[in-house]
């Protein structure tokens, strides 16, 4: 059979943006030329590896097989890249991380900046999925390295999938001091009595807004959302500034985000609560270098946050 890297290369793309063109723009290809290999390619196998949907493509089962296979290739070529790296100067190295809302804007920023300083040759892509698509990711071999929440990530693990422990933290409501619920500062709120007050939510398409939402559903109840914002930082400042009541990691209570005295925090007396963080993997002795080397560098010890 005849074909190169740039096939495989190609067939991959198309697979993960469902869509030929924006495919070959992935791999600097003409819509033309791509769809020539493709087509070759494709002549070359004996089988189609794409079938049109209405909203794009989708692989056959011929092409189902092909992409497990061409990920593979690709893992231990980046294997061998980073086997290598140590007798070339200036070689790099790229790492796919994704990760749920928590961890994006608490825990990660710090623990990437600290990897990234120490491996000046290594860049990451970051990108803020939901747990249960993180861990079929992981699963699916489309991406290395996951954080998920530990419940979500237990709840859907496999034998193919490893979790091990990153950090411990948990959801909990903020109230501005003048709001009813801020008196219950210290005996704690059950989800459902706070319903029907009006909610600061992060923006729609998050990590955590979509549990909330849910959560919500499960109770046969709708949130009151008041405004929808993009990062914890501007839920905490609507928050100190009386638009309503938020739901936050506590670690998101450490940084500077100027709500200080303004609010006060409520536990939440729910089992899901308690959002210890995962790493999720599919076999953590099979990593490629450059991975395994980020998966290292998140669960190295840390002296606890003050």
């Amino acid at each position: 059979m005849r074909y190169n890297l740039t096939d495989l290369r190609l067939v991959v793309a198309i697979a993960d943006e469902k869509n030929l063109t924006r495919g070959a723009a992935r791999v600097h290809l003409a819509p033309s030329s791509a769809s020539h290999r493709l087509r070759l390619l494709e002549e070359e196998l004996g089988a189609a590896l794409f079938e049109r949907r209405a909203r794009g493509v989708a692989p056959t089962r011929a092409g189902e097989a092909l992409l497990r296979h061409a990920r593979r290739v690709f893992a231990q070529l980046e294997q061998m890249h980073a086997d290598l790296s140590p007798f070339a100067a200036g070689v790099r190295g790229h790492v796919s991380l994704w990760a749920n809302t928590h961890a994006t804007h608490t825990f990660l920023p710090d623990d990437l900046a600290g990897f990234l300083q120490a491996n000046p040759q290594l860049s990451v892509t970051l990108e803020e999925h939901t747990s249960p698509d993180i861990v079929l990711a992981v699963a699916r071999g489309e991406v290395e390295v996951g954080v998920v929440a530990g419940a979500a990530g237990e709840a859907l693990a496999s034998p193919a999938v490893e979790l091990l422990p990153y950090r411990r933290d948990r959801l909990v409501l903020i109230a501005p001091i003048a709001h009813p619920l801020a008196a219950a500062a210290g005996r704690g709120a059950r989800f459902a009595d706070v319903l029907d007050h009006a909610f600061v939510m992060l923006h729609a398409g998050s990590a955590i807004h979509t549990f909330t939402m849910n959560a919500a559903a499960a109770l046969g109840r709708h949130l009151n959302v008041r405004i929808q914002v993009r990062s914890f930082e501007a839920v905490c400042r609507m928050v100190g500034a009386g638009v309503g009541i938020g739901l936050v990691p506590q670690s998101a209570l450490r940084a500077p985000f100027g709500g200080g005295d303004a609010i006060r925090t409520i536990e939440l007396d729910e089992s899901w609560a308690p959002r210890d963080l995962q790493v999720c993997v599919r076999v953590r002795d099979e990593l490629t270098g450059f991975a395994a080397a980020l998966v290292d560098s998140l669960l190295a010890e840390r002296p606890p946050t003050p």
